[in-house]
């Protein structure tokens, strides 16, 4: 395996594909650059600086990283032909180009295609619609390679199923936004959503003393025994015990009293979608204040009054008591010098209302205009405002994390230092309230109503700004549930270790994009199609597609025997283009798969045999997926 890149995600690939996957990884990065800690400023820097030093103290008793095994490391500041050359891409399995910038990825991705037309590539593009078109020409260049007009590993006319040659281009921020806006939420399920298949799990408290815990269509996960809040535990994979438990079986289930649970609860949204098309034109609530509003409901009460009273003095038609009310309302009517007294007062009366009315006219026109040409522009929080999302940080992570937020319907209120940040435009197409400015002064989270919201995201590319925002926040409100993004994985350990310790009735969550997002492309490099991971605790749970040929621990057995307790679930089979057997080899066919056309039947019977034409989506641990793999028997079979 050869691994690309100039962040910390080619050390976390590289280390995933070396610590679990036993692979042999060799590892291009550019030269070493010793970086200075930049100086934190602002009103938390005391705060701020003694926490750095109590985290740095951490990390360095923990390492910089993780154990990376065996492999080699080749320095180079671009991945150039010779470089590529160099790493073994020619004689290679798999290459995984993770740069920061798309066109570095996609030079490299050409470049190494023609030398090795075979490699399985794994690109990170932030771009969707150029991944999809960079996808599918190296795809036909790998398939013009072998001869016949088809990939290896693909099936005929069809795409490389994950295969000699195939591509897959992945995005960090894809898979990382879903698990970072989940977090944020109370009780809102963490979702996974790849390619239209959409998995949602969510965390439900622990159940009362005698009570078993619900496992919905499937429990996933265990959550940790030391307390109710997964906070209160490390969670990761050094746990023990006491740690979360992954895809338990049925008897750790029922003996889990007092322990959260992970449930698989819909796999599909049904939420109200957001209309892009519609994104500019304000709602009719929106053109008048509701002061406005009101002034015109009371005047055209008035109006109503005086059209009344009018009918009662002179007997007149309603029709044309109203018409000379409106008449006498803009002064165009004969003066009632010759009438009773009665019609000369409510002529008056309805001039007085036709004063009042002319400047709350103007006004009504004037918002009008004013919210018209404000419809393209960043809208301010509204008054009043709570219970919303406050997200730091418009970048690719946090705009893929407010696109997702406003998909679950979610309030939010962004922040952003740079008025041409890429998430910009996203703002003002959903309509989404901006407060410009650096988060480090002050007033800018105040006006975000930082006092009055439930959570806060902070996803901004600089930790130390992250880490500022989080302790001024939770001193203006020390519950406020907070979402900290961090660079290095490590660090995320040791300062959601101190902020839990700080504010232990408060939900924390230090999440590390690199860890998040790393299962994916080392699963990808790996030859199967990883839909998404989503975290337990500190723990990663992979959602994957793959054929039942060729793995014997699924092939021939029902879903029952296939599952093993904390290594892989077979969660749904996948339905194409036919119609299955009613019964095969002594197990029953799932309800509701027959018919035509490619879907996803979820509730299998345990059992089911799984045949090797199916495919399945299945629920795995990293290394439970390694074992699924078979690379280890292999190895050791050999050996």
């Amino acid at each position: 395996m050869v691994v690309c890149g100039d962040d910390g995600l080619a050390h976390r690939l590289a280390a995933e594909l070396r610590g679990v996957y036993r692979e042999q990884v060799t590892l291009v990065v550019p030269p070493s650059v010793r970086r200075v800690r930049q100086p934190v400023v602002g009103r938390a820097r005391a705060a701020s600086a003694a926490l750095l030093d109590r985290v740095s103290a951490a990390v360095n008793r923990t390492g910089n990283g993780d154990p990376v095994g065996p492999g080699r490391e080749v320095e180079a500041t671009e991945p150039t032909e010779d470089v590529l050359a160099e790493a073994g891409v020619e004689r290679a399995t798999a290459l995984a180009l993770v740069y920061d910038d798309d066109e570095t990825n996609i030079r490299a991705a050409l470049t190494a295609r023609r030398l090795n037309p075979r490699l399985r590539l794994v690109l990170r593009l932030y771009n969707r619609r150029l991944g999809q078109h960079i996808e599918e020409l190296l795809d036909q260049t790998a398939a013009l390679a072998a001869g016949d007009g088809t990939a290896p590993g693909s099936p005929p006319g069809g795409r490389p199923g994950g295969g000699e040659g195939s591509t897959t281009v992945l995005s960090d921020a894809d898979t990382a936004a879903p698990a970072l806006a989940a977090t944020a939420l109370v009780g809102t399920s963490k979702v996974v959503d790849t390619d239209g298949i959409l998995l949602r799990a969510v965390e439900r408290d622990p159940p009362r003393p005698g009570e078993v815990a619900d496992p919905g269509l499937c429990t996933l996960a265990l959550l940790s025994a030391t307390s109710n809040d997964p906070a209160g535990a490390d969670g990761s994979e050094n746990s023990g015990a006491q740690g979360p438990q992954l895809l338990p079986d049925a008897a750790a289930v029922r003996a889990a009293t007092g322990r959260g649970t992970v449930v698989l609860e819909q796999v599909s949204y049904s939420g109200p979608s957001l209309s892009a098309g519609r994104a500019g034109v304000p709602a009719f609530g929106e053109l008048f204040s509701r002061r406005l509003r009101w002034s015109l409901a009371g005047l055209g009460a008035c109006v109503v009054a005086l059209a009344v009273a009018l009918m009662v003095v002179t007997g007149d038609h309603p029709l044309h008591a109203t018409y000379v009310t409106l008449l006498d309302l803009f002064s165009i009517n004969e003066p009632a010098h010759n009438k009773d007294s009665g019609r000369q007062i409510l002529q008056l009366l309805s001039g007085f209302v036709g004063l009042l009315l002319l400047p709350v006219l103007l006004a009504a026109v004037l918002e009008a205009l004013g919210t018209f040409r404000s419809a393209s522009a960043l809208r301010k929080p509204p008054r009043g405002l709570g219970g919303h999302v406050v997200l730091l940080g418009l970048g690719k992570i946090g705009t893929r994390v407010l696109t997702r937020l406003r998909e679950m319907n979610i309030p939010v209120v962004c922040v952003e230092a740079d008025p041409e940040a890429r998430g910009m435009a996203t703002a003002r197409r959903l309509r989404v309230p901006v407060v410009l400015g650096d988060v480090t002064q002050e007033g800018v989270l105040e006006a975000a109503k930082i006092h009055r919201a439930h959570s806060l995201l902070a996803l901004t590319s600089v930790d130390t700004t992250n880490l500022e925002a989080v302790l001024y926040a939770r001193s203006v409100r020390s519950r406020l549930r907070v979402v900290l993004r961090l660079y290095d994985d490590d660090f995320a350990t040791a300062v959601y270790r101190t902020l839990r310790a700080a504010h232990p009735f408060a939900l924390t969550r230090s999440r590390s994009v690199t860890h998040l997002a790393a299962p994916s492309f080392a699963g990808a490099m790996m030859g199967r199609q990883i839909l998404g991971a989503i975290p337990v605790e500190r723990r990663v749970l992979l959602f994957a597609a793959l054929r039942v040929a060729g793995h014997p621990q699924l092939e021939g057995k029902t879903v029952g025997e296939a599952f093993r307790a904390g290594a892989w679930r077979v969660l749904a089979l996948e339905v194409s283009d036919g119609v299955l057997d009613g019964e095969r080899a002594g197990g029953a066919a799932p309800e509701g798969a027959a018919g035509r056309g490619s879907r996803l039947v979820w509730e299998l019977p345990d059992t089911y045999v799984l045949r090797g034409s199916d495919r399945v989506v299945l629920a795995a641990t990293r290394r439970g997926l390694a074992e699924l793999l078979g690379r280890r028997a292999r190895r050791g079979a050999d050996a």
